[in-house]
């Protein structure tokens, strides 16, 4: 067997040297020219004289054909300036091979990209209907890069769907498919796929993505894979996948335009790859790139749409935004403020110049920009150094257009008023009013939900920080926390508190855990000491932060209500241990409740290592509680 297959190996090169200098080099094509001289050294091979062989068939003519001259009518198609010059071109006897109608087309898509009207003329013109008949009667010749570019413009042209024209060509483009170079369906699919979807030609969009995907190794430089991922990823997963893989293989070479691109695409269809978010961010931190402002507000928005948290971009954002926000607009400082709240990172010194934009420029700044700003310094606890004059400005705005806002952003922007300590009465009451708070007080969505728990707070700030305050509220029904309030998962953190809790308690009836209260907070445990800080049984006595009425008995003269809270990680400002806004206004509200605060920060009980360490420490932040309170 192995004898037989080197005798047929033999054979073909001896065939393959025979052919060699049959071909003749001016008239050869492309690649026969490059052919090692080792194989013309046998043209004197006795079997090239044998009758019936090869090479009679390759002089009779040749394999490739070759590009024809240019002559001057391609010029004048390049040089058309108007539709006309174009058609003119058809009764003038000149020799439009296949590839020169084709171009025809071509043009006058380019000549008539923004003039839709001109477009529905053209395509019931009796020359322009002739053009494409002609184009149909040879469009087995068209060469590939051609046929890619010629069916995008007759896309771009608005022909339609029925059109037998442009189902030759699709149906030419299909039969071709393996032929083309990735080039040529990468082009078709950045450049097509809109029109595909749009004019039903699912079957060769399908197509095509397939074969963008068995083929993806052939991608060889950066631009092709970013432009891939923006235009078509998102109808393909695995080809998406693919991509990514191919985009962590070259995100080496990317420069910033490209490393800003892939960011807002998988910012666009909330894409959350981890390896390469890490991947971008890493050359983005070692590469001395120049970021422009547009590339920073785009880094910035894609982070904070994703979540991705990753310190040092964080920081070379901040400091290179900086020197821009003088330039900034009023939406552009808006929407960077909004990114930053987002990733929980509070850049004090960027933070100030925001807040000095919106005085600079009190005049012109739009509400719901404002509102933005509001809603993202409420998220992160920011004040602005001139607190005064910043929350002045937004009361002046808010006063006569409040009222205009939707529902649910009114009482975002109460609620981020009553986190930074800065809300009125009148705004108080613009949410409180029956009419308004009326729409979120059923089971609904999750965004109504929210919203109804945010109104919690707000009624909670009215009763518990503004004692002049004299209504409306909420009604007594709507205080009742729901089932769902309770639902979440306990956290191991939570669990490990309760655990050492029970511990120390002794007694069931000593302690409550996962407490609703009618202020829209869910304390994680709750005890009650007396004035010898010695336990009491909780359900004896009243409650008045619950909304259900619970025990008969009051409070013991210098009994003391103790609330445990644990702060997780996500509660904190990122890389800080300062509390988002969020988790201020709960301390604020149970304090003015009445309540003594003991605090678990996850940073403090991670050190914890031990039973005995546990329960010493809740111990020593019990103690410290009852002593502040006494030294007040």
């Amino acid at each position: 067997m192995a004898s037989r297959l080197v005798r047929r190996c033999t054979c073909l090169l001896r065939e393959a040297a025979r052919l060699a200098p049959a071909m003749s080099p001016v008239g050869q094509p492309r690649l026969t020219r490059g052919a090692p001289r080792t194989l013309t050294s046998s043209a004197t091979s006795p079997s090239s004289h044998l009758p019936g062989s090869l090479s009679e068939l390759v002089e009779r003519g040749q394999v490739f054909t070759p590009y024809p001259e240019r002559q001057e009518v391609d010029h004048l198609i390049e040089r058309a300036t108007q539709p006309e010059e174009i058609l003119a071109l058809l009764g003038g006897g000149h020799c439009l091979h296949q590839n020169r109608a084709a171009l025809m087309v071509i043009q006058l898509s380019r000549l008539l990209s923004e003039k839709p009207k001109d477009k529905a003329l053209l395509i019931k013109d009796a020359r322009f209907q002739h053009l494409l008949r002609l184009v149909n009667s040879q469009i087995n010749a068209v060469w590939h890069g051609t046929l890619v570019k010629l069916l995008r413009s007759l896309y771009a042209l608005g022909l339609p769907a029925t059109s037998k024209e442009l189902q030759s060509v699709e149906q030419e483009v299909r039969w071709r498919m393996r032929r083309l170079r990735y080039k040529h369906l990468a082009f078709l699919a950045e450049s097509s796929a809109t029109y595909m979807q749009e004019q039903g030609s699912q079957e060769l969009l399908a197509e095509l993505l397939v074969h963008l995907e068995r083929r993806w190794t052939e991608i060889d430089d950066g631009r092709t894979v970013v432009a891939m991922m923006v235009k078509i990823g998102h109808l393909s997963q695995s080809l998406m996948n693919r991509l990514e893989d191919k985009c962590l293989e070259l995100v080496e070479q990317f420069g910033p335009e490209e490393l800003r691109k892939v960011l807002v695409m998988l910012a666009a269809q909330n894409r959350r790859s981890v390896p390469l978010l890490r991947a971008v961010s890493y050359h983005l931190v070692q590469k001395p790139f120049t970021l422009t402002k547009s590339i920073l507000l785009d880094l910035a928005y894609a982070y904070g749409k994703l979540g991705f948290h990753q310190t040092q971009v964080f920081q070379r954002l901040a400091a290179d935004l900086l020197p821009h926000t003088p330039s900034l607009t009023s939406s552009e400082v808006a929407r960077c403020t909004k990114s930053f709240a987002f990733l929980k990172w509070l850049s004090l010194p960027l933070f100030e110049a925001f807040a000095q934009h919106v005085l600079d420029r009190a005049q012109s700044i739009a509400l719901p920009h404002l509102c933005n700003m509001l809603l993202a310094f409420a998220r992160v606890n920011f004040r602005p150094e001139r607190e005064d004059q910043f929350f002045s400005l937004v009361h002046e705005k808010l006063g006569s257009q409040l009222a205009g806002l939707e529902p649910a952003l009114q009482v975002d922007v109460v609620w981020s008023l009553c986190v930074l300590q800065q809300a009125r009465e009148a705004e108080l009451q613009a949410v409180l009013r029956p009419e308004l708070h009326g729409q979120f007080l059923g089971d609904k969505s999750p965004k109504d939900q929210s919203t109804f728990q945010k109104l919690l707070h707000i009624n909670a700030t009215a009763q518990l920080e503004h004692p002049e305050y004299t209504g409306p509220h909420l009604p007594s029904s709507a205080l009742v926390p729901r089932p769902s309030a309770l639902d979440k998962k306990v956290t191991p953190l939570q669990k490990e508190l309760q655990e050492t809790l029970k511990g120390l308690l002794g007694s069931a009836n000593k302690g409550s855990f996962l407490v609703a209260t009618r202020y829209g907070w869910i304390l994680d445990a709750e005890v009650l000491l007396d004035a010898d800080s010695q336990l009491l049984p909780l359900r004896d006595f009243v409650a008045p932060h619950l909304a259900q009425p619970s025990g008969s008995q009051p409070l013991p003269a210098g009994a003391k209500r103790l609330a445990f809270l644990c702060w997780e990680f996500p509660n904190f400002n990122s890389r800080s241990k300062d509390l988002l806004g969020r988790f201020v206004l709960a301390r604020r509200h149970l304090l003015a409740a009445g309540f003594l605060l003991v605090d678990v920060p996850y940073y403090e009980w991670l050190e914890l290592k031990s039973e005995w360490q546990k329960s010493a420490y809740l111990k020593d932040k019990m103690r410290k509680a009852v002593a502040e309170e006494l030294a007040k």
